[in-house]
C-alpha cells in the first residue's frame, strides 16, 4: 500500500561552509543540534546542510501530516532544490539513517554517497519494543521518567556519567516537548523494511555502527555491510546510539574521509 503524503514543506536548515554538499539528517525527537559538534569540523571543507525535519526543531508541523518516509523524502528533496543542489552526500542518524537510505533508493541521482549512522535496513522487534516503551513511559509516568528512560537507552553509561549537565538539560527540555510528530514518525517507522532493495543501492556507502547501541542492535551494521554493494563499515566501541553526540571527532573524521575519497574517485561538477 502506498504511503500517504502531504505536500513538501520548507525546512529550517543550518547552512554553513563551501564545497561538496553534505546533508546531515537527525533522528526522531531530535533536531539539527545533534550535529552541533560535527558541523564545525566539516564546514571548513564542505558545505553542510543540517535541517530540522518536519515537526522537529524550528520546522513546521503540518496538522494533516502522517510523517511517512514519503513525506520526509519530499521535504529533503525540496530543500536540495531550493538550495540549487543537484546531488549531495547524504548522512543520516538513527531514523534519519532510515530516511537517508530511502532517499538513496528512491532518488539515487540525488545521493553522491550515503553514510548511515546507527542505521538499519529494517525496524526489528527490539527497536519497536524500545519505541513502544518510550511512548508508554511518557504516557503513564510523565516527562521526567521518559527523559531518564531515553537517556539510559540512547547513551553509553560512562558517557552520561561524564556529562551529567547534558543529562540535566535533556530532562529540563522534556517538560516542554510536543511528542505528537515524534510519535507519528515512530509509528511510520514500525513498518520500515528495505531488505529486498538494499542490494540495488548504487551510491558509495559507509556504515557507522556503535557496538553498545541499545536501540539498534550492532548486528544491523553487519547486515548493511554485507547487503549493500561495496559498502564500508566503521565500528565504534564503548559508544551508544547517539554517535555524533558522544563521538563527534570520530564521526566528523569518518564522514570527511569517506566524502573526500568519493569525490576523488568520481570527479564531477560542484554539486553545491
Amino acid at each position: 500500500m502506498a504511503e500517504e503524503a502531504t505536500p513538501p514543506i520548507d525546512l529550517s536548515t543550518r547552512d554553513e561552509g563551501k564545497g561538496p554538499v553534505v546533508v546531515l539528517l537527525h533522528g526522531i525527537g531530535g533536531n539539527h543540534a545533534v550535529w552541533n559538534e560535527v558541523i564545525p569540523r566539516l564546514s571548513s571543507t564542505f558545505r553542510v546542510l543540517a535541517p530540522d525535519l518536519r515537526g522537529h526543531g524550528r520546522s513546521p508541523a503540518p496538522k494533516d501530516s502522517h510523517y511517512t518516509f514519503r513525506e520526509l523524502e519530499g521535504d529533503v528533496i525540496r530543500l536540495l532544490d531550493g538550495k540549487h543542489v543537484a546531488s549531495a552526500h547524504i548522512v543520516g542518524l538513527s531514523g534519519g539513517a532510515l530516511l537517508a537510505l530511502r532517499l538513496a533508493l528512491d532518488a539515487p541521482e540525488r545521493a553522491r554517497s550515503l553514510i548511515l549512522v546507527s542505521g538499519a535496513a529494517y525496524t526489528d522487534a527490539h527497536t519497536r519494543a524500545v519505541a513502544q516503551r518510550w511512548e508508554e513511559t511518557y504516557a503513564k509516568e510523565g516527562a521526567d521518567r521518559f527523559a531518564l528512560r531515553v537517556l539510559k537507552d540512547l547513551y553509553y553509561p560512562d558517557w552520561i556519567e561524564d556529562h551529567l549537565d547534558f543529562a540535566d538539560e535533556v530532562r529540563a527540555q522534556a517538560k516542554h516537548l510536543d511528542l505528537a510528530p515524534t510519535t507519528k514518525w515512530s509509528h511510520a517507522m514500525q513498518e520500515f523494511d528495505e531488505r529486498k532493495r538494499i542490494g540495488t543501492l548504487r551510491p558509495p556507502t559507509l556504515v557507522v555502527q556503535a557496538m553498545d547501541d541499545a536501540v539498534v542492535d550492532a548486528s544491523h551494521g553487519r547486515i548493511l555491510r554485507q547487503s549493500i554493494p561495496s559498502a564500508q563499515i566503521r565500528i565504534l566501541a564503548e559508544t551508544g546510539h547517539m554517535v555524533p553526540v558522544e563521538r563527534p571527532e570520530e564521526t566528523a573524521q569518518a564522514i570527511a574521509s569517506f566524502v573526500k575519497a568519493v569525490e576523488s574517485r568520481a570527479p564531477g561538477p560542484d554539486a553545491g
